[in-house]
């Protein structure tokens, strides 16, 4: 009678631990997705941030060259960010961080020059911009400056921009 209690103390027991650990091994898988899925969430809230700074343009009437420059310039930022060359063509096919920016068929956005000093690239981009401005400055007419349309597009797998296409409202 002895023995027959003990075996059920320790059956007891070990079925405790087994609970125990199973209750462990529960908790780790749980927490571990919750972690992984905050990740994720983070990762979205990110990505739509970013996206906001070109998609809050598509659909109004209104947008002006200098709403284009400020596009092509933080589509240069993210450019000379991952160290991308301007139009280099291993870049742009088949990568979606690099940024493209297409007014009226032509793409003015930069990359990045590594043979140039920071200082000597910032006044690179401002001049180029500065005459995409003035060349708009030169079209104004009794309507004011000309209105353009813009067209964002999103990578399937980075769930960021990749493509700007602004085209001249006639």
């Amino acid at each position: 009678m002895e023995n027959a209690s003990k075996a059920l103390l320790m059956a007891g027991g070990v079925l405790i631990g087994i609970m125990i650990v199973s209750l462990a091994v529960l908790l780790f898988s749980n927490f571990g997705g919750t972690s992984s899925e905050i990740h994720n969430n983070i990762e979205e809230n990110q990505a739509t941030q970013f996206n906001s700074q070109f998609t809050s343009y598509v659909g109004k009437d209104n947008v002006t060259i200098y709403d284009v420059v400020s596009m092509a310039k933080l589509a240069t930022q993210n450019n000379q960010n991952y160290e991308f060359v301007h139009r280099d063509i291993k870049y742009i096919i088949g990568n979606d961080r690099y940024i493209a920016v297409i007014l009226d068929k032509t793409s003015i956005e930069l990359g990045y020059i590594s043979n140039q000093t920071a200082e000597e690239r910032n006044s690179k981009i401002e001049t180029h911009f500065n005459k995409i401005v003035t060349k708009d400055l030169n079209l104004v007419g009794e309507n004011g400056l000309p209105k353009y349309d813009v067209q964002v597009y999103i990578s399937e797998v980075t769930k960021r921009v990749y493509k700007v296409i602004c085209n001249k409202i006639e």
